[in-house]
């Protein structure tokens, strides 16, 4: 307490209360800590005890499209880049593996057997060899997406293009590449792709016990990537990331390029997309033109808005949510689930722009009620008007 004189009186005045203390770097940290281990005991321990090998396998598909989530909460949610073409870098780093996986299928000096079906060629094309090395083609299912990114940004962003313009331009790339694979059949497989990959890496991918093997590697390799975007948006980088997103313009007074700081993170997402193309063949047995257009692009997108992109855990939520209920529904209403998923993306971008961990944030502030009575006064004036 302190003592004031006011006019030749003593008075006490009560002392203030205590500020709380912030939440500091060590507690953001064991927090994270704590939230990775339990995530690591959902898909480690839990998921494979509780769900058939089948359901695992479909887990694993769920977690390769989370992977491409999070490069898209990246670019979009902390960097405002409406990325719709991910499905390029999908596309380009299931190719890459599915490519040497049918080599090594094939035995030393053989080709597909697609190549055989189709008898358009009489020898392995020379852009196929260098993928018959392993050294080769894994650095390749990331390096490549991130190669192609960086050229296409480097376009894109040191002139300005932003917006809806990047949007469709994303779009049209995506829409180009698929054009390209199925005009080459002989050496892409055309419309089908390439199938029937039975090995990974020397393993039996019809073999239950393999088949856990690649979850347990697609399990990992999604918590890793979740902790390379955490360090990404909580360092520098993240601040200026936001920055840019926030005031473009700002920034580059400040002395900072945009460009760069866009076009690193586009192609970080581009390798995480990458990467998770990559452990979709193995865990699928299949990549095709169908996997990786502009409808699949969209849907990345949709569970991303879905789950909330401004956030971590978010992109990862709503993407296995929306796959799993793609694959729920549409057994049930088979022409229906892409009028159900459009719905979807409406509703979420309508009443909740923050996507479903808003609510969460909402629950925690104490902002339930207020966010409701807002939407109530929204409708009643929206009735009054019409």
């Amino acid at each position: 307490m302190t003592t004031v004189a006011r006019d030749s009186r003593t008075v006490v005045d009560p002392a203030p209360p205590p500020a709380k203390p912030a939440a500091g770097p060590s507690r953001h940290r064991f927090r994270a800590v704590a939230g990775f281990a339990f995530g690591a005991a959902l898909l480690f321990a839990v998921a494979p005890l509780v769900l058939s090998d089948f359901r695992l396998s479909l887990l694993a598909k769920y977690l390769c499209v989370a992977m491409v989530a999070i490069g898209i909460g990246l670019a979009w949610g902390r960097g405002g880049m409406l990325a719709l073409g991910q499905g390029v870098f999908f596309g380009l780093g299931g190719y890459a593996m599915a490519m040497h996986l049918k080599l090594a299928d094939a035995g030393p000096g053989n080709m597909p057997d697609f190549m055989l079906l189709y008898g358009q060629l009489d020898e392995l094309p020379l852009w196929w060899r260098p993928f018959a090395s392993p050294w080769f083609a894994l650095p390749a299912t990331v390096l490549l997406p991130m190669a192609v990114a960086f050229v296409l940004g480097s376009l894109v962003f040191r002139r300005r293009v932003r917006g809806a313009y990047f949007a469709i331009l994303s779009q049209a790339l995506a829409a180009a590449m698929v054009i390209l694979l199925i005009g080459q059949q002989g050496t892409t497989g055309g419309t089908n792709g390439l199938t029937d990959i039975q090995g990974f890496f020397g393993y039996d991918l019809d073999d239950p016990v393999n088949q856990r093997m690649v979850y347990f590697i697609i399990a990992g390799t999604l918590l890793a990537l979740l902790a390379l975007a955490r360090h990404l948006m909580q360092c520098r980088y993240g601040e200026l990331l936001v920055a840019v997103r926030d005031g473009e313009e700002r920034v580059r007074f400040l002395g900072y390029d945009p460009a760069t700081v866009k076009l690193v993170a586009y192609v970080v997402a581009a390798g995480m997309a990458g990467l998770a193309g990559a452990l979709f063949v193995p865990a699928v047995g299949i990549i095709s033109p169908a996997l990786i257009g502009i409808v699949p692009s969209i849907e990345f997108v949709i569970g991303v808005a879905v789950g909330g992109r401004a956030t971590l855990l978010g992109p990862v939520l709503g993407a296995v949510a929306v796959a799993w209920a793609r694959t729920a529904l549409s057994e049930r209403f088979p022409g229906g689930w892409t009028y159900l998923q459009g719905l979807l993306f409406v509703v979420v971008v309508a009443f909740l722009p923050g996507g479903l961990a808003s609510l969460i944030g909402l629950a925690r502030r104490g902002d339930g009620e207020r966010w409701f009575g807002r939407l109530r006064r929204t409708r009643r004036t929206e009735g009054q008007a019409s």
